[in-house]
C-alpha cells in the first residue's frame, strides 16, 4: 500500500511536469498526458499500475462530474437545451447503433450484443479533452458551452447502454420494450434522486452553521452522496451529481458566504487539476494492458479494427453534427431556435472535437473476466484493445489537427451579446453609480459626515468618470494614459510586497496579519492583470 501511494506521488511529480511541458508547447495537457503516459508505459516502474474501474467510477468520476455541473452556465445550457440534449441521448444512441453494425459486419464472430456493448463504450465524447482544447486555441462561445453541456449528459446515456448491452450479452436474452423502459426510468430517477440530495445539502449549508471550511467539506461529500445513492438503487449516479451539481451552483449565492466561495474555488480547481492529470496518465500507462492475448485475432488485426472504428465513429460524429444544423435550420420555421441558421462551419468544428477519454476505457476495463464465474467473456480483450485506439486515435490525431481545423475554417459568428471587454466597463460603471445613488437616497447627505464614507464617494466617483471616459473614447492618448496607470499600479503593488515582506521581520508584527494584507496585494494584482489580459484579447 506505501509503495503504490509512493507511485502515485510521482506521478503527481510527472504530471505537473507534462502540463508545464504542454504549456511551453501550447498544447492541450490531455494530449501531453496520455502520451507521456505511454512512454511510461514501456518502464518497469509504473507497469503495475493500473486503471481500476471501480475506482474511476466511484472516485474520480462524481468530483469531475460534479465541478463540471458547477462550472456550467444555467443559462447557456439553456439557451442550447435542444443541441445538448440531442448529443446527450439520441445521438449517443445512434452513434452506439453505427458501431454495433459496424464491428457485427466487420469482426468476425462478433454479434450485435457484443456491438451495442462496444458502442456504449466509445460513443461518449471526453468532456476534458473538448473544453481544454477549445478555450485554448479560443474557439466561439457557442461551441464551448454547448460541448461543455453535452459533456455533463452523455456519459449518462452512454452508460446506460452499456449496461443493457452487458446484461444481454451475460444472459444471452434482450427485450426492447422492457429495455427503453427501464431506460427512461434509469434517467428520471436518477435525476430525482440528485435533486432530493441537492436540496438536502442546499438545506444544511443554508439553515446549519456551518463555517468556509464545514462548507467546502459538504461540497466535497456532497457528489459522493449523489452518485452512491442513485447507483445503490440502480439508477443513474451520473445525472444524479449533474442534477443536483447544477441545482446547487445555481444556489451559491445563497447558500454560501463569500469566504466559502472564494477558498471552495480554489480548492475545487486544485483538486480538478489533479484528478485529471491522473486519469489522462493512467490512460498511457494501460497499453501493457491492452496488449495482453487477444481472442482469435493477432494484435496488428485488432489495431486494424480500432483504426477502422476510429473512422466511424468520426464521420458518425461529423454527419450528426450537419444533420443536427440541417434539423435545426428545419424546425426554425416552426418554433424558437437559439440560432436559426447554424451553417455548416460551426457543426463540423464540433463534430471534430468529439475526443473520448477516461469514462470510455473505465466502461471496457469494467467488463467482466468471466460470465456466472465460469465461460470467459467473449472478445473482452480485442475490446479493450480498440477502445484504447480510439481514445489514441480522437485523443492525439484530432485534439492535435483541432486548432487547425478551427484556423482553417476561420467560422464567422455574429456575436450574441456586446464584446466582453465592453460588458465589464458597462458592469463596472452601473455597480459605481448604483452603489452612489443607493447611499445617497438611502442615508441622504449624512453619510458625508463621515470622513470614510466621504472618501468612499470620492473612490466610487472617480471610478464613474474613468468608465464613462472609457466607453465614450477609444483614442490612442486614453490608451497610453491607462497603460501608463496599469505599469505604475504594478510597480507599486510590487513595492507594497516588499515593504510588507521587511515588517514580517520585525518582532511586533504579526505574521497572520502580514499574510494578510500580501493576500490582498494579490488580489488586487489579480484584478488588474485579468484587465491587462482582456484589452490584450478583447475576444477573450
Amino acid at each position: 500500500m506505501q509503495s503504490l501511494f509512493i507511485e502515485y506521488v510521482y506521478l503527481v511529480f510527472i504530471i505537473v511536469a507534462l502540463v508545464m511541458l504542454a504549456n511551453k508547447l501550447k498544447l492541450a495537457y490531455p494530449i501531453v498526458l496520455v502520451l507521456g503516459g505511454l512512454a511510461l508505459s514501456f518502464t518497469k516502474t509504473f507497469s503495475n499500475i493500473i486503471i481500476d474501474p471501480e475506482l474511476i467510477f466511484f472516485i474520480f468520476l462524481p468530483p469531475l462530474l460534479y465541478e463540471a455541473a458547477w462550472q456550467t452556465s444555467w443559462k447557456e445550457f439553456w439557451k442550447w437545451r435542444r443541441v445538448i440534449m440531442s448529443f446527450a441521448f439520441p445521438i449517443v444512441i445512434l452513434t452506439s447503433c453505427v458501431v454495433a453494425l459496424a464491428s457485427y459486419a466487420l469482426i468476425p464472430g462478433f454479434t450485435l450484443a457484443l456491438g451495442f456493448l462496444l458502442g456504449g463504450i466509445v460513443s461518449p465524447p471526453d468532456a476534458i479533452s473538448a473544453t481544454t482544447i477549445l478555450r485554448q486555441v479560443k474557439a466561439p462561445k457557442r461551441l464551448v458551452s454547448i460541448a461543455e453541456g453535452e459533456s455533463l449528459l452523455n456519459d449518462a446515456s452512454s452508460l446506460i447502454v452499456f449496461r443493457f448491452a452487458l446484461a444481454a450479452v451475460i444472459t444471452g436474452q434482450f427485450h426492447f420494450a422492457q429495455a427503453a423502459g427501464s431506460f427512461f426510468l434509469v434517467i428520471i430517477m436518477g435525476t430525482l434522486v440528485g435533486l432530493l440530495i441537492g436540496f438536502i445539502f442546499y438545506g444544511i449549508h443554508r439553515w446549519l452553521p456551518t463555517t468556509p471550511s464545514i462548507e467546502i467539506v459538504l461540497s466535497l461529500l456532497a457528489p459522493y452522496c449523489m452518485y452512491y445513492f442513485a447507483e445503490r438503487f440502480h439508477f443513474s449516479g451520473v445525472l444524479a451529481v449533474v442534477a443536483g451539481g447544477l441545482l446547487l451552483s445555481n444556489k451559491r449565492q445563497t447558500m454560501l458566504s463569500y469566504q466559502g466561495r472564494v477558498q471552495g474555488s480554489n480548492v475545487w480547481s486544485t483538486i480538478g487539476f489533479v484528478l485529471n492529470g491522473i486519469v489522462f496518465l493512467l490512460i498511457g500507462l494501460q497499453l501493457p494492458l491492452m496488449t495482453r492475448k487477444v481472442e482469435r485475432v493477432s494484435l496488428m488485426q485488432a489495431i486494424g479494427y480500432g483504426l477502422v472504428i476510429s473512422l466511424v465513429l468520426i464521420k458518425a460524429r461529423l454527419l450528426s453534427t450537419l444533420g443536427a444544423s440541417a434539423f435545426t435550420m428545419f424546425m426554425s420555421r416552426f418554433i424558437t431556435v437559439a440560432d436559426a441558421n447554424p451553417g455548416w462551419k460551426i457543426p463540423v468544428i464540433f463534430g471534430w472535437a468529439g475526443m473520448r477519454g477516461v469514462v470510455s476505457l473505465a466502461a471496457a476495463l469494467s467488463i467482466p473476466v468471466l460470465i456466472n464465474g465460469e465461460e470467459p467473456f467473449p472478445y473482452r480483450n480485442l475490446i479493450l484493445i480498440i477502445t484504447f485506439i480510439v481514445i489514441l486515435v480522437t485523443l492525439v490525431f484530432q485534439g492535435l489537427t483541432l486548432p487547425w481545423v478551427i484556423r482553417k475554417l476561420n467560422p464567422t459568428i455574429k456575436p450574441d451579446t456586446i464584446p466582453e471587454h465592453e460588458q465589464e466597463m458597462i458592469i463596472q460603471k452601473k455597480l459605481a453609480l448604483y452603489s452612489l445613488q443607493y447611499a445617497e437616497e438611502k442615508y441622504g447627505k449624512n453619510w458625508l459626515k463621515n470622513e470614510h464614507l466621504q472618501i468612499l464617494q470620492s473612490r466610487l466617483k472617480a471610478e464613474l468618470n474613468f468608465f464613462n471616459r472609457q466607453l465614450e473614447t477609444t483614442g490612442s492618448e486614453e490608451d497610453n494614459s491607462l497603460k501608463d496607470f496599469q505599469r505604475i499600479y504594478l510597480e507599486i503593488l510590487e513595492e507594497q510586497r516588499r515593504l510588507l515582506d521587511k515588517m514580517n521581520h520585525r518582532f511586533e508584527f504579526d505574521e497572520d496579519l502580514i499574510r494578510k494584507y500580501l493576500s490582498l496585494v494579490d488580489l488586487e494584482e489579480f484584478k488588474l492583470r485579468e484587465k491587462l489580459i482582456q484589452q490584450a484579447d478583447p475576444a477573450k
